[in-house]
This record gives structure tokens, C-alpha cells and sequence, in this order.
């Protein structure tokens, strides 16, 4: 699972097929996400000292993670996202369709370094 908060999405399956959003929360636990403005569904709220007026709240629930890919920041295009290690030891997320890196998973591991010829 390579797809962390603030990652740009687009929906590959369901009704908002098509459609892009920022994730605001990863449940890797049971694989969801929940993406901003995707998949939104009325929360009716009753009248409470928090909420004195009640009635209907739009709120995004919860897709499973296999519905969305990952938007490349490079190419702009939906795209799975492999795992590599970088010449200086560290872990990073990369574009599959043009190789443009995604940031760094884990810091350098001296180990993993390719050495300087």
C-alpha cells in the first residue's frame, strides 16, 4: 500500500469513476481511504448542544484503496506506484509509466548506498 494523506487520487471504479481528490485519511488496517469530495453521503444529525440546528451533513465515507491509483506529480497521470532505492540509501515511490520519483519512503540506510566509483 504506497498511497499516504495528502497524495492526489483518481477513482478507477464506482460511481465517482473518473474524478481526482486529495486522500484526508488512510485506514491501512482494513485497506480505505478517504478522499475529499469523493463518495460523499447524507449524515443526518439530531439537534444536540453542539450542534443546535441538526439536520443533514455531507460527509465522505471510507473506498477501499484498490479503487483509486495514484496521480503522478510529473506526468499527471493515474498511475500504480513502485518502491525503489535511490543512490544515496534511501527508499522512495516511483511512477511506473515515466520513472519520475514520488518522495522518499524511509531515510538512507548506509547498506543500501551504491558505492562511489
Amino acid at each position: 500500500m504506497r498511497i499516504k494523506t495528502n497524495d492526489l487520487v483518481e477513482v478507477i471504479a464506482g460511481n465517482d469513476r473518473g474524478r481526482r481528490g486529495r486522500v484526508l485519511r488512510v485506514d491501512r488496517q482494513n485497506g480505505r481511504v478517504v478522499v475529499e469530495g469523493i463518495h460523499t453521503v447524507w449524515k443526518h444529525v439530531r439537534p444536540s448542544q453542539k450542534n443546535r440546528q441538526g439536520g443533514r451533513l455531507s460527509r465522505e465515507m471510507p473506498i477501499d484503496i484498490s479503487n483509486v491509483l495514484l496521480v503522478c506529480p510529473a506526468c499527471s497521470r493515474a498511475t500504480r506506484a513502485g518502491a525503489r532505492f535511490a543512490a544515496d540509501g534511501s527508499k522512495e515511490r516511483y511512477c511506473k509509466k515515466c520513472g519520475a520519483s514520488m518522495g522518499v519512503i524511509s531515510p538512507p540506510k548506509a547498506r543500501r548506498a551504491t558505492p562511489k566509483a
